[in-house]
C-alpha cells in the first residue's frame, strides 16, 4: 500500500510564527502523501480575552460554552487553518482547509454530562474518508482544524489528537499510515525537568506503569491514548516528536510499540 504521513502539530509549536514556520517547511518536506491536523487553543484563549469569553479550564480540558464554540470555530477554521493553508501555498504545496463537517469528514456526538458538562465539546462517532482521499490521491495536502459536527446543524470542539488518532485509523485500511504528534518537547520524557530525558521506545504497559509513578501526567495522557488505539486499529507507525523529528525523517523521539 502506499503511505501517507499524518503530522498533528499543537502546542507553542503552531502559537509561534517562527516555529510554525519551521514546522511547515520540514512537513512540506516530508515525502510523499501527508495530512496536517492541527490545534490552537493558546489563540483562542487570546482572542476569547480580547472578545470578553472567559476560558474555563478542567484539568487542561476547555470547557465550550455557546459563546466560547463561536470563538473556536472562529480561530480554529478561521484564523488558524487560513494562516496554514496559505503559508502552505506559498511554499509550493497545494493545501486545502478542513473541519470535521467538511465533505461529512468527522462526526461527532456531544460529550454526554457525568461530573463535569463539558459542552460544545464531540466526541467521535464516524470517519468518512472517500472524498478525503480523491482529493489525498491528486496530491492536495488537506489540514484539519480541530472542529467536528454532529449531523444536526451543530459544531463541536474536538481533541485535535483523537482528530488526528480516527483519521489515521479511518485511512489505516487504505494507507500504510504514519502518525505523528509534534509539539516543542524532543518526545515523551521520563523526568519533566530534563528535555533530554526522552523515553526513545513506550510499549503501552510501560506507559500504565509510567502513569501510575506520575513520569507520564496530564496533557500527555490523552495524547498517548490515541496513539496506542491509532496503533491497536492498523496504524503503523506512531511516534511522538517535535520539528528536528521530522527533520530526522521520524526517527527521533518516543517511539509507540504495542508491546
Amino acid at each position: 500500500m502506499q503511505e501517507i504521513t499524518i503530522v498533528k502539530v499543537g502546542g507553542k509549536v503552531v502559537e509561534t510564527p517562527e516555529s510554525l514556520q519551521e514546522l511547515l517547511n520540514d512537513f512540506v518536506a516530508l515525502p510523499g502523501l501527508k495530512i496536517l491536523v492541527h490545534g490552537g487553543g493558546r489563540s483562542a484563549t487570546k482572542i476569547a480575552a480580547q472578545l470578553g469569553v472567559e476560558t474555563k479550564m478542567v484539568e487542561g480540558r476547555r470547557i465550550t460554552d455557546l459563546e466560547t464554540l463561536k470563538v473556536v470555530t472562529m480561530v480554529y477554521a478561521g484564523l488558524v487553518n487560513k494562516n496554514i493553508v496559505a503559508s502552505l501555498q506559498a511554499k509550493g504545496a497545494n493545501a486545502v482547509g478542513l473541519t470535521g463537517a467538511d465533505l461529512n469528514l468527522i462526526k461527532a456526538v456531544k460529550r454526554p454530562v457525568k461530573d463535569i458538562d463539558y459542552g460544545y465539546v464531540g466526541d467521535v462517532e464516524s470517519v468518512q474518508v472517500n472524498e478525503l482521499m480523491d482529493l489525498i490521491n491528486k496530491s492536495v495536502v488537506p489540514v484539519v482544524a480541530p472542529l467536528t459536527h454532529d449531523g444536526q446543524g451543530n459544531m463541536l470542539n474536538t481533541n485535535a489528537d483523537t482528530m488526528a488518532s480516527a483519521l489515521a485509523s479511518a485511512l489505516a485500511k487504505h494507507y500504510d499510515v504514519n502518525l505523528v504528534y509534534c509539539f516543542e518537547k524532543k518526545g515523551v520524557l521520563s523526568n519533566p525537568d530534563d528535555d533530554d530525558a526522552v523515553i526513545e521506545t513506550l510499549t503501552h504497559s510501560l506507559f500504565k506503569e509510567h502513569q501510575k509513578t506520575g513520569v507520564i501526567i496530564e496533557g500527555m495522557i490523552p495524547k498517548l491514548d490515541n496513539g496506542f488505539n491509532a496503533l491497536e486499529n492498523g496504524v503503523k507507525k506512531v511516534n511522538i516528536t517535535n520539528t528536528q523529528g521530522l527533520k530526522d525523517g521520524l526517527n527521533s523521539g518516543t517511539l509507540l510499540k504495542t508491546e
